[in-house]
C-alpha cells in the first residue's frame, strides 16, 4: 500500500507519521512511506522582489527541512523505507492532487480546532477530503 503522509512540523503530523509507520508495518507492506511538506509561497511574492527568489526558495527549503526531520528519524529509526517531496503551492490541492496520481492512501495529522476555527481560517485536512478521490485518514 503506497501512503502518503503530509508533514508540516507539528505534534499532529507526527503522529499521523507514526500511524501511518504502524500501519505499514502491519500490513507487512515492502512499499515506501513517502512524506509530503508544502508550502504556500503566495503570500511570499513580494518578498521575492525585494531579497530574489532564490532566497525565497532557499528559505522555504529550510522550513520544509526542519519540519521533515522528526518524522524522517521516525522512519529511519522503525526501519520503514520512505521518501520524502517538498513542494510549494496551495497545501491543500498539492497534496490531493499527488495522491490522486499515484498513493493508495493519505494520512494526515489533526490539530483539532473549533468549528469555528475551521470556518473562518479554512482547514487543510477538510480540503483534501472533499477533493481526494484517494481515502484520507485523520489522525489526532
Amino acid at each position: 500500500m503506497k501512503i502518503l503522509v503530509a508533514v508540516d512540523g507539528s505534534k499532529a503530523a507526527l503522529h499521523a507519521v507514526k500511524y501511518a509507520a504502524k500501519l505499514s508495518t502491519n500490513l507487512r507492506s515492502d512499499d515506501v512511506i513517502t512524506l509530503i511538506t508544502v508550502h504556500d509561497d503566495q503570500g511570499l511574492r513580494h518578498a521575492e522582489q525585494l531579497v530574489g527568489a532564490e532566497a525565497v526558495q532557499d528559505y522555504l527549503r529550510e522550513l520544509s527541512d526542519k519540519e521533515l526531520k522528526s518524522a524522517l528519524a521516525l522512519l529511519v529509526k522503525a526501519g520503514i523505507k520512505h521518501n520524502a517531496i517538498i513542494q510549494t503551492g496551495h497545501v491543500a490541492d498539492t497534496i490531493a492532487s499527488l495522491a490522486n496520481k499515484g498513493f493508495d492512501m493519505v494520512v494526515m495529522g489533526s490539530k483539532g480546532r473549533s468549528g469555528l476555527a475551521d470556518l473562518l481560517l479554512g482547514s487543510v485536512a477538510q480540503r483534501v477530503m472533499a477533493t481526494c478521490n484517494k481515502p484520507v485518514l485523520l489522525v489526532k
